[in-house]
């Protein structure tokens, strides 16, 4: 009889977990973007979204929420309902926040249920277009002459394209006027509008503006040139040695949502992330499609809080 109702109780509960995936999803799912319209991941969000409604027959609906280096965004994924109609298009910033604020409203790991990352990106350094410097070497040099003159745009406090404005400070031996936004599509609208002189953010943010003739690229922050863009050298090969910094993107849903949904999401993910026109429209944006398992991405998470604690900490960064 014991054995007959333990079998049962399994059985229950493979239901009650079977279910919400068979049937999932069955509504809109909220994606936010925890960064203002216009940037890169508001770029790739809304490619993904599209393919994703298409594929799993419900809308992906791009709600944007800007503000305090993508904690505002984040924060409201976190205490979500995990029931997979809520996730979020993080991006490194996410293993960042921890070491930049004294405040971070959630764990960064364990209060989410990772799903799979869906690119990685070189940075770029940009400016504008009536900007003395014609190449990395000359920004370098005009900015030594003149310390603290030269603004540098970035998506907010914390954010990757901050961090990286700071890393190459330190590593070029300059000194910048920081200028932080919300978002970096505001920041390179700036730039291209010659409010500030330079910023710092992916290909997938800039690919329009630079195409159009409206930007100049300085430099890429990838360990070699990439063979899309070949006449823009690394920051390595300029003279600032060890820099080197490569962005990520990755789906994430708030802790606690049933694993055959994360399963479910992360099938339809992957497939479409290597479908061939979103590949083709992530390679216009100069994002390098990868997926990974949730095992794997939990641990990128992990290990990259540990990483770019030291980094910050070496750098020096601070956020009031």
């Amino acid at each position: 009889m014991k054995s007959c109702l333990r079998f049962s109780l399994l059985l229950l509960c493979f239901a009650a977990f079977a279910v919400p995936a068979q049937s999932y999803p069955a509504k809109p799912i909220r994606f936010i973007v925890p960064y203002a319209p216009g940037g890169s991941s508001d770029v790739i969000a809304r490619i993904l979204g599209q393919k994703l409604g298409e594929t799993l027959g419900q809308t992906f609906v791009v709600d944007n929420r800007p503000g305090a280096g993508s904690m505002i965004g984040t924060d409201i994924v976190a205490k979500s309902v995990p029931d997979g109609y809520t996730v979020i298009l993080s991006d490194m910033p996410h293993t960042i926040n921890p070491s930049i604020y004294s405040k971070v409203p959630y764990d960064p790991v364990k209060d989410f249920s990772p799903i799979t990352v869906v690119g990685t990106s070189a940075m770029f350094l940009f400016v504008n277009l009536s900007m003395p410097a014609q190449s990395l070497k000359a920004y370098i040099a005009l900015a030594k002459s003149q310390p603290g003159k030269i603004t540098i745009g970035s998506g907010g406090n914390g954010t990757t394209t901050h961090l990286s404005a700071e890393l190459f400070q330190g590593g070029a031996g300059i000194k910048l006027n920081h200028v932080p936004y919300k978002g970096a599509g505001p920041a390179l609208a700036d730039v291209i509008a010659g409010q500030i002189q330079s910023t710092f953010t992916s290909m997938a943010t800039a690919a329009p503006h630079v195409k159009a003739g409206k930007l100049r690229v300085l430099g890429v922050t990838s360990a070699r040139r990439l063979p899309s863009l070949p006449d823009v050298p690394t920051f390595v090969e300029s003279g600032v040695k060890s820099f080197v910094v490569e962005h990520w993107w990755g789906i994430i849903a708030p802790a606690g949502v049933p694993k055959p949904i994360v399963d479910k999401l992360h099938v339809e993910i992957v497939k479409a992330v290597n479908s061939s026109d979103v590949r083709e429209r992530f390679a216009a944006l100069a994002v390098e499609p990868t997926t990974n398992t949730p095992e794997q991405f939990r641990a990128l998470l992990a290990s990259d809080v540990k990483r770019w604690a030291k980094v910050v900490k070496d750098a020096g960064v601070k956020v009031n």
